[in-house]
């Protein structure tokens, strides 16, 4: 059941993600910034509609209080990266556009990659990491000048259930460069959603929103520690069956 499930919510996000790249694309020719972002996000939100039907997959937020106020309040919001599913979720909670660090490659990808080139986003090449960690820095203060959070997984790629990789400092420099707080974020996803595995299963995923960590007068390095000593703290609460 779980196969036949999952071959149908494949078939739901193929089907419905070539129109709206299609009109991301083609909006994009009138409407940039915020409005083009919330067009995007709405298929977003048909997905995780998706998720919950045909997959069975039921989310639990806690810490919603905890993002900051106010249209010009920025944020770094620092997230543990277990599957796809927290990159399609997050952006139908957060109440600010979101723009994610990622790979220049994923560009490349059909429909999703090219409504994505069309957003605000911070594409990198893994290639050369002084260059990126630059142009993360550079491009990261213009966008949370224009009311835009910034959204990073630290460790750079997903990790597989009850595992923990290298958290990079990337977010944490960013933050001390320009005075927005460190968001932490802790998501149960591949208790559901594996990290390469085809086939989902139904069951809850609970997503953890931390205490804004204040990054004026700090190191970058102590500020992820701190970051990352209450993500992999919080995996182990809200998911303690992975930490045996």
């Amino acid at each position: 059941m779980n196969l036949i499930r999952s071959i149908l919510h494949m078939g739901w996000m193929l089907v419905t993600v070539i129109p709206w790249g299609i009109g991301v694309v083609l909006l994009s020719l009138r409407v940039r910034g915020a409005p083009l972002w919330w067009f995007a996000v709405n298929w977003m939100r048909v997905v995780m509609w998706g998720t919950r039907v045909i997959l069975g997959v039921r989310f639990q937020v806690h810490g919603m209080a905890n993002l900051p106020d106010g249209a010009a309040s920025p944020a770094i919001l620092l997230v543990k990266h277990q599957s796809t599913l927290e990159t399609l979720l997050l952006p139908t909670l957060m109440p600010h556009p979101l723009a994610f660090v990622f790979k220049r490659e994923l560009l490349k990808i059909p429909f999703f990659g090219w409504s994505m080139a069309r957003l605000d986003m911070i594409h990198i090449d893994r290639e050369s990491r002084a260059q990126a960690l630059k142009h993360v820095v550079s491009q990261g203060k213009t966008l949370l000048g224009q009311g835009v959070w910034i959204i990073m997984f630290p460790e750079g790629t997903r990790m597989a259930r009850g595992e923990k990789g290298t958290y990079q400092t990337a977010g944490t420099r960013l933050a001390v460069d320009t005075g927005a707080p460190v968001i932490p974020i802790a998501v149960a996803s591949a208790r559901c959603w594996p990290r390469k595995g085809f086939i989902k299963s139904p069951g809850v995923v609970d997503v953890s929103i931390g205490p804004p960590i204040a990054s004026v007068g700090r190191e970058p390095k102590a500020l992820m520690r701190e970051a990352e000593a209450w993500i992999e703290t919080e995996m182990r609460r809200i998911d303690p069956e992975a930490y045996h």
